[in-house]
């Protein structure tokens, strides 16, 4: 996986650290109540959940529909995906894609 240069510095090291150290669900609660508003971690779990739908092969007007998301983020997230490291992949791998976001009628 290439490094974002952009993205990369000793602040982002520290927190991506500190995220790594957390032990459960839980704590991640805790920590992202505490760094972030819930409008933004509203925002970072409906653009991987876009990701997930995307990966899956559902439309952008599917997607919009399911997520609340613009189709300029959905359009965001397809490039990071086609464009991107792959990460999206390995997470999925790893974590699983939850039940009811896996393909389902796209009525």
């Amino acid at each position: 996986m290439i490094m974002n240069d952009r993205m990369h510095s000793q602040a982002v090291d520290a927190m991506f650290d500190a995220i790594l150290s957390l032990k459960d669900r839980e704590e991640c609660y805790d920590f992202f109540k505490d760094l972030a508003t819930v409008k933004e971690v509203h925002s970072l779990a409906q653009r991987y959940e876009v990701a997930a739908l995307l990966t899956q092969g559902h439309t952008y007007q599917y997607i919009a529909k399911k997520t609340g998301a613009s189709t300029a983020t959905i359009s965001r997230v397809n490039r990071s995906i086609t464009d991107g490291s792959g990460i999206y992949d390995v997470v999925f791998e790893r974590a699983g894609i939850p039940d009811d976001w896996k393909n389902d009628d796209q009525s």
